[in-house]
């Protein structure tokens, strides 16, 4: 059996979806199994021994309909028996239809019907299990094909022993002894400037957390952003910054990823690299902007572990006043509606939760 899964979009879209490969890998041993992603997702999908083939959907290609259509009948040409598109685009649309897959798996839409075979209806809000719908939803495009119950349900980025090795030598070139002292990853920026919590309240957090662990403290950003991690930077106490590591950070997505993988905890907003942390089992406190849904993404909340932060939690009433586009129009107003004092209260909880000893 060959099998086609399809995953555009974000990298926490792309490694989400990497649960539907390895349960197929689990249910068909035998399979040849791809995926297909954007160019800026490759490094997640790498090493992982339940796909064979990371397809690449370039934007040189998306852009022209010459070459679009040239590459869905390099698709068509490889005979894959499912396809899985838990995108469902125009572009993925048209390379499922044209596939020649026995198996056309998205989810139901207006149009759906046209281009899949089994059309999938989503769970709506309200009815989450614990796993968050990002989670469910996905689970769902296996209902085709695997009767049997899921139990595999948590996404993984594989590293090699190499990558391991070469981020702990980083490590000990910046002078951090791992499992001396806490190491925390701050995802200081988000995706978006309305997923990015106001840069001075960022910097108390990490004051914070200095104050509280003496904790060595990483960014996470890249070159391009620099301008943007020193303002953070000095933003911070004079304190913090002696135990800010401003100059390591990954050079590629893959070193960022084993670097993460040595840390104690990720802390910053919600997005890609959490995601990325909870695959690699490293612990993280999430803030969520106020107008992205939590009930898709807070996956694996458990109170402990994982924990977040979200607006709806505190204040639920804005969202029965307020829809999702006025409140994004007015984020930073609504990131301010979440008392700092009480994230601090609830990250000094976290830390304890964690077994580190508190200052």
């Amino acid at each position: 059996m060959k099998i086609l899964v399809i995953q555009q979009k974000r990298i926490g879209d792309v490694l989400t979806s990497t649960i539907l490969s390895n349960n197929l890998k689990e249910f068909y041993p035998e399979a040849t199994i791809d995926y297909m992603c954007y160019p800026n997702c490759v490094a997640v999908l790498q090493e992982n021994p339940n796909i064979n083939e990371i397809i690449v959907l370039s934007n040189e290609v998306r852009k022209s309909y010459r070459s679009l259509f040239k590459f869905i009948f390099q698709i068509r040409n490889k005979k894959y028996d499912v396809v899985i598109d838990a995108y469902s685009k125009l572009e993925t649309n048209l390379i499922t239809l044209f596939s020649g897959a026995k198996f056309k798996i998205s989810y139901s839409k207006g149009y759906s019907k046209i281009f899949y075979n089994h059309n999938i209806e989503r769970i709506k809000i309200g009815t989450t299990s614990n796993l968050g719908l990002a989670i469910d939803n996905r689970l769902l495009l296996l209902k085709p094909l695997i009767k049997d119950k899921i139990t595999n349900y948590k996404p993984k980025i594989f590293l090699t022993d190499l990558e391991i090795i070469e981020a702990q030598q980083l490590f000990e070139k910046h002078t951090i002894q791992l499992n001396t002292k806490p190491v925390i990853m701050f995802g200081i920026l988000g995706s978006e400037w309305y997923k990015t919590y106001p840069l001075d309240k960022m910097a108390k957090i990490i004051d914070f957390a200095v104050e509280k662990l003496d904790a060595e403290i990483l960014f996470n950003y890249i070159p391009s952003q620099k301008e943007e991690a020193l303002k953070v930077f000095n933003f911070c106490t004079e304190k913090t910054k002696k135990n800010i590591h401003l100059d390591f950070y990954g050079t590629s997505l893959r070193s960022f990823l084993a670097i993460l993988s040595q840390c104690s905890m990720l802390i910053g907003n919600e997005g890609g690299a959490v995601n990325m942390a909870k695959a690699l089992n490293i612990p993280t406190f999430s803030l969520f902007s106020p107008c992205i849904d939590k009930e898709t993404w807070q996956i694996f909340e458990d109170e402990k572990e994982n924990v977040s932060i979200h607006l709806k939690d505190l204040k639920p009433e804005i969202y029965k006043e307020f829809n999702d586009k006025y409140i994004k129009e007015h984020t930073f107003k609504y990131f301010d509606e979440y008392p700092l004092e009480i994230i601090l209260e609830k990250l000094e909880t976290y830390f304890l939760d964690l077994n580190f000893p508190i200052k």
